[in-house]
């Protein structure tokens, strides 16, 4: 079964740096780390110190709100260091990884029960990979979903090619579905890109959607939005394609293989490619850049991660993205016309007239943090029903009657990223609605 979504509104942001459609494997990293923030509104118990052996599979921590939910290594190896903040909270987990990686055994069990399936991925830190909406969170496993949303593609600027970086993994990624298909009692939507040629079309029992647009149309909240809206008390789940290849070979092989394929992109790396590596990797081991005033990015340019030279890959990140950083300033660059940089208003810039254009762009916001200004320009980019600026405002203010109205229950923080690059007034769009979210969480939960 299919069906068809057209996005109109949105953006597709052009930038130089795409990676070339080949695979390398570098030199395993040394050290990986994992970090608890990755995880939002997990509060984690280390069951590890330092010193301690690990194989991967093996639980490094839990959440205190829900000690069913643990977090695994994803090499075997010693845990070097353990590095803290204040109030000794947890901010870094980092192993020595042996040349060798050694697997705890999964033993297999009968995964049509659903309570069975649930037990299953929590023990062996599958169910890190199922998020929730409402407030885009690591899913409760007591909840009961409508419905299990499946990102099929991501279309945000130089993203990874879902179809590309899967190709090899289409026996784990069906196996992962049909286990899927019994924690609902609604349906398992897909989301894939209309002229994609995809093994998930082949599917049965799920349900295929056929999706075309500019971004955001990759993300997951644009078909929530317009397939199963969700109302106070529904719960819907989601997942992302490259993480269910992880899922299905713990599924068929008994192994916790935390390998991803990611995607080196950006106008600031030296050779853009796509290569085999581990969660967690040291990215000095396989990043080189043109030059070092560089910012590194987990993730895509839009919602990613920050990193030093030094940093490492987040749990979720699909790409590693590299663009010159913006601390150099025009003299006069608001006053005089701008043809290499992109911008949705014809004021003074000409990107308009040249659509299909790539752009070199660099951090610099071109502007300074000041006080909303209604342009009317959000609602252009923004193809949820929903009110982007009233809703962002509520989420300021405070008022969960009106955030609640506004369709609060329905959005991520990686929904509001196009509308806070286009924003005049240079607010952190993303920052002010988890801050909403998680107001939410804790008041009406």
């Amino acid at each position: 079964m299919s069906q068809d979504i057209v996005v109109k509104k949105g953006l597709d942001l052009q930038l130089v740096g795409n990676a070339s459609p080949e695979i390398y494997t570098p030199k395993s990293s040394d050290y990986i780390s994992i970090f608890p923030s990755d995880f939002h509104g997990v509060f984690p118990k280390l069951v590890v110190k330092e010193n301690d052996i690990v194989k991967a599979g093996e639980t490094l921590f839990f959440d205190k709100n829900s000690e069913k939910i643990k977090f695994v290594s994803p090499v075997s190896g010693i845990i070097h260091e353990i590095l803290r903040g204040d109030r000794r909270k947890v901010l870094e987990i980092k192993i020595k990884a042996d040349k060798e990686i050694s697997y705890k055994k999964i033993e297999k069990v009968n995964l049509v029960d659903s309570s069975n399936t649930i037990d299953f991925l929590l023990e062996n830190g599958l169910w890190t990979f199922v998020k929730q909406r409402p407030y885009d969170i690591i899913a409760d496993p007591n909840s009961i979903p409508k419905d299990i949303f499946i990102s099929g593609f991501d279309s945000s600027p130089l993203s990874a090619d879902y179809d590309f970086i899967t190709k090899d993994e289409k026996e784990n990624i069906k196996a992962a579905i049909k286990c899927l298909t019994e924690l609902t009692n609604g349906s398992v939507h897909i989301s894939i890109r209309k002229e994609s040629n995809s093994f998930l079309r082949e599917l049965k029992n799920v349900v295929i959607h056929n999706v075309s647009g500019p971004h955001p149309a990759g993300n997951l909240s644009t078909i929530i939005n317009k397939i199963s809206p969700i109302n106070k008390g529904d719960t819907v789940w989601t997942l992302n394609l490259p993480d269910l290849s992880i899922i299905g070979n713990a599924i068929l092989n008994g192994k916790f293989v935390a390998e991803r394929t990611i995607a080196l992109v950006g106008s600031s790396v030296l050779d853009p490619k796509y290569i085999k590596t581990i969660i967690g990797s040291d990215i000095s081991s396989f990043l080189k850049l043109k030059h070092d005033n560089s910012r590194i990015i987990s993730g895509n340019v839009l919602t990613g991660t920050k990193l030093d030279s030094k940093g490492n890959l987040r749990y979720y990140s699909n790409e590693i993205t590299a663009i010159p950083e913006g601390d150099d300033y025009d003299l006069f660059g608001w006053a005089k016309p701008i043809f290499n940089k992109f911008s949705l208003s014809r004021a003074l810039t000409f990107s308009w007239l040249f659509p299909n254009k790539k752009y070199d762009l660099n951090t610099n916001t071109n502007g300074e943090h000041r006080a909303f200004v209604v342009t009317g320009s959000f609602e252009e980019v923004f193809p949820l029903d929903i009110y982007p600026m009233q809703i962002l405002k509520a989420c300021m203010y405070e008022d969960l009657d009106e955030m609640e109205a506004l369709g609060m229950y329905e959005v991520s923080p990686d929904d509001f990223a196009l509308t806070e690059f286009i924003c005049v007034s240079k607010q952190p769009h993303q920052n002010i609605i988890r801050k909403g979210l998680d107001l939410m969480k804790k008041e009406i939960g």
